[in-house]
């Protein structure tokens, strides 16, 4: 058992949601609550070849395990880190010629460190996997059928040399998983890519409203020696000023749904009522469902308006699909033209089609009329969003980049700012969605600074840039004296 520092929490009965974690200390804003090392993590069944299976990050070509030619890693330094890990993963694989689904895979891994390690891991680990609810009898019978074949899924997985585990206890673990895995995703922060078990974390309650956000730290394996390696691990923040004694929450859902839509979706995937204040009391529902106010629109308006949103939608999940990306942005400038005379900028279909329409914008690089729908949408989700909250920081940090492409540079420039403001909070100066964001802010300053010294030669080179248009020989002058001035 390693030690490690004592972390400023402990565990206290929290009535009706069970155990929970409040902080034993006063904390500020960005403060780093707790860390902790994934118990297990795998790679979505659906990226395998295109993630590492060590630090979770996306990678173009992977390097393939060759013994059991499943786990792909960024290269073997990742791999050399991984072996502990993934060694009796590798040896399953062989003997039964394939790799069983991320849950089952999951479950293995745990269990392969409980044998070795122990329940508990560190001093720091305050429960147990086996302490941990798995919600058996709230569970439909449908989601009963598919644990009961994933326990045969695993029974068929687990090597026969090995301790044979009752069906009861693995059924548990699955259940655990269903309900306390915590999604990972990759450096970028933008996609999904694995689940890992967090004893520690899955103490931490739900709040629709919270006081803390997790990320994911995916470390550095980098060096040669491993003795300088850093661990893949979670980070707790916290999100405001969070007196001693008080609860710390996380939200488990995005928060740009109704209140009843949170509610169904937190019983429907984690079992229990949500009774927070934002639920109870329904704040921020008008504004999600809003319209406008100066020529207040008829209902008979509001619904011919919304049932053409939904009916769009399909028709553009479609298309996108199929990647006729022409056709998506035809269709989201039909819902906007109709939204736009009735629709608030809160109202969440609205924001569905600008997040839409500038994502696809920006892929078929008409960042002018990308950077306009995503400008909007920014704004949107600033009334919405708590002022700290990470999905509004990466959303502003995408307009940001998006602007800055489009060549509105003081645009650009301000929410990449407004975004690195967040993101420190939520991130922490040294992850690297921050530090790639640092980056980009040092740089649209540069260029800020030579759009206000000549306008006419920052456009020149940034289409230059962009487009690959060669730039004129007067232009060219005017760009080194400009350069030699920032010198």
């Amino acid at each position: 058992m390693t030690l490690e520092k004592v972390d400023p929490v402990e565990v206290f009965d929290a009535g009706d949601k069970g155990r929970g974690l409040r902080t034993t200390k006063a904390l500020v804003t960005g403060d780093v609550v707790f860390t902790e090392a994934s118990f297990a993590a795998v790679v979505f069944d659906s990226l395998t070849m295109q993630v590492c299976h060590n630090c979770f990050r996306r990678h173009a070509s992977p390097h393939r395990c060759a013994q059991c030619k499943f786990a792909h890693y960024c290269d073997r330094t990742c791999q050399r880190a991984a072996w502990d890990e993934h060694k009796r993963e590798c040896a399953a694989i062989r003997t039964v010629g394939k790799a069983p689904k991320e849950n089952i895979r999951l479950v293995a891994r745990a269990m392969w460190r409980m044998l070795k390690y122990g329940g508990k891991v560190v001093d720091s680990q305050l429960t147990t996997l086996d302490l941990l609810q798995d919600h058996f009898t709230d569970m439909v019978d449908e989601d009963l059928k598919e644990l009961q074949d994933d326990v045969q899924s695993f029974l068929e997985y687990w090597p026969k040399t090995r301790r044979a585990l009752g069906t009861e206890y693995i059924s548990h673990l699955l259940g655990v998983i269903k309900v306390n895995g915590f999604t990972l995703s990759d450096q970028r922060g933008l996609q999904a890519v694995g689940v890992g078990l967090f004893p520690n974390l899955c103490l931490v309650n739900h709040d629709c409203w919270p006081n803390c956000t997790v990320i994911l730290n995916h470390g550095n394996q980098s060096a040669l020696d491993s003795a300088f390696h850093s661990q893949r691990r979670i980070e707790l923040r916290a999100l405001g000023t969070i007196p001693e004694g008080e609860e710390l929450t996380v939200s488990y859902i995005d928060f740009l749904k109704l209140s009843k839509d949170r509610q169904q979706l937190l019983k429907k995937q984690y079992y229990f009522d949500c009774k927070c204040e934002h639920c109870s009391k329904g704040i921020k529902d008008d504004l999600m469902m809003a319209t406008k106010q100066d020529e207040k629109p008829s209902a008979d308006q509001v619904k011919e308006v919304t049932e053409f949103g939904l009916k769009a939608f399909e028709k553009i999940e479609v298309a996108r699909i199929s990647g006729d990306f022409e056709e998506v942005v035809k269709l989201c400038r039909e819902c906007l033209q109709k939204q736009e005379a009735v629709l608030a900028d809160t109202h969440l279909h609205h924001l569905r089609v600008l997040s839409l329409a500038s994502e696809v914008l920006s892929f078929m690089r008409s960042f002018k009329e990308a950077a306009d729908c995503a400008s909007r949408m920014v704004a949107g989700y600033g009334k919405l969003y708590h002022p700290s909250n990470a999905q509004l920081g990466m959303a502003t940090m995408r307009a940001g980049v998006t602007n800055w492409h489009a060549g509105h540079i003081e645009v650009g420039h301000g929410l990449i700012c407004q975004a690195f403001a967040i993101l420190l909070v939520t991130h922490g100066p040294h992850h690297s969605i921050t530090k790639d964001l640092e980056v980009m802010r040092t740089q649209t300053e540069a260029e800020l600074r030579m759009f206000r010294q000549n306008e006419k030669a920052y456009q020149s080179v940034r289409e230059a840039a962009l487009f690959g248009k060669p730039l004129d020989e007067p232009i060219k002058e005017q760009v080194k004296e400009l350069v030699q001035c920032a010198k």
